[in-house]
């Protein structure tokens, strides 16, 4: 079979676990909505099979709209059976069932779950691991292949720990974490339902040092890093362990891929800090603070809960709760794009008198 032929669809079954058929009511269970029977006869089976997007579901799929811009699909689609809001229920053809929500891209989010669960660990520990005889694993554990378990290290139930990965001395895992090929961590205490991508580096020592006669003199990082519960760590980013007190994700964090984490930052519950972006030693967020792309946080600030850092911002100072900013220095939305706009006119202005003492000439 060459690449790029043979199944096609969302979830391939070669990649992907899969569960079902479900019925219409315990999609409704699941996702938290309202079922609205088809208006009459047609796609409306009563047992669904699957997910799908609205241009290609057919009578057995689920499928969702959230975004207005796609309504006209809406309109045309042949599935068995969508999520929507209260206004888009005109919408749905006459013969597709719909299940009614206020949050229809979190029930989108619930039925797919449904559908396709996380991939059970295998319990077992492959003989091409190394696990130290002080480990303790449990049974319902899974050791990859060339993984390594250090001296005194805790694995907890239904942990994945995937192939190539290490587990240093004294780390602990709790229950149903997911260490993916490659990962690397040390002096972590990691709560339970963790998810770490590959690449991803746990523990290693902070960017501290102290400046002597003779140059550089590093300074010992004797804190740890602290995963809270349900945290996820995207695939080649870095957390450093604290220096003298501990560096803390919040439960229910989320960091992208590519992001570095400074020792000793403290943050809340459920932040967002999205690729490529850097937070520098000591900075603490409060719970729920949305940090974008590419911006830079300096240390020793306290960027307050649900504020929200535009992309590629350079924040030098605290951020009060609930503010939004953009630019380098970070200042409010509003006061950013004003500047622009009087840039703009002054550049234009500018422009135009350099246009006219040109022509003079």
């Amino acid at each position: 079979m060459t690449a790029g032929k043979g199944i096609s669809g969302p979830a391939d079954p070669r990649f992907f676990t899969r569960a079902g058929p479900f019925g219409a009511e315990q999609l409704a269970e699941a996702a938290g909505a309202e079922l609205v029977p088809a208006k009459q006869g047609g796609a409306n089976v009563g047992q669904y099979a699957g997910i799908a997007p609205l241009q290609v579901a057919g009578p057995t799929d689920v499928s969702f709209l959230d975004n207005r811009r796609y309504a006209p699909l809406l309109e045309q689609t042949r599935a068995g059976l969508v999520i929507v809001a209260p206004a888009f229920v005109d919408k749905v053809p006459a013969g597709c069932a719909t299940l009614v929500t206020a949050s229809p891209y979190l029930a989108w989010s619930r039925v797919a779950r449904l559908f396709h669960p996380q991939a059970p660990a295998q319990p077992g520990i492959h003989a091409l691991s190394c696990v130290d005889p002080s480990a303790s694993i449990a049974p319902e554990a899974e050791i990859g292949p060339f993984a390594v378990v250090g001296a005194r290290a805790e694995i907890g139930p239904g942990c994945i720990v995937g192939a190539h990965a290490v587990i240093g001395q004294g780390v602990r895992l709790g229950r149903d974490c997911r260490i993916g090929n490659h990962v690397s961590i040390s002096h972590a205490l990691v709560g339970e339902r963790v998810i770490i991508l590959p690449g991803a580096r746990i523990g290693q020592d902070g960017f501290g040092f102290a400046v002597g006669p003779a140059g550089f003199e590093t300074i010992p990082q004797l804190g740890k890093v602290i995963l809270e519960n349900d945290v996820e760590i995207g695939a080649n980013s870095t957390i450093d362990r604290g220096s003298v007190s501990d560096t803390v994700i919040g439960a229910g964090s989320r960091l992208d891929n590519l992001v570095q984490i400074g020792h000793n930052v403290q943050m809340g519950r459920c932040c967002i800090v999205v690729s490529q972006a850097g937070i520098s030693g000591s900075t603490v967020l409060e719970d729920f603070v949305t940090v974008a792309a590419q911006a830079g946080l300096i240390g020793h600030i306290r960027i307050g809960a649900k504020a929200r850092i535009g992309a590629q911002c350079g924040v030098m100072s605290d951020i009060e709760g609930g503010a939004d900013v953009i630019g380098s220095p970070a200042m409010p939305f509003r006061e950013f794009f004003r500047n622009v706009a009087v840039l703009r006119k002054l550049a234009k202005k500018a422009s135009g008198t350099a246009q006219g003492e040109t022509g003079k000439v």
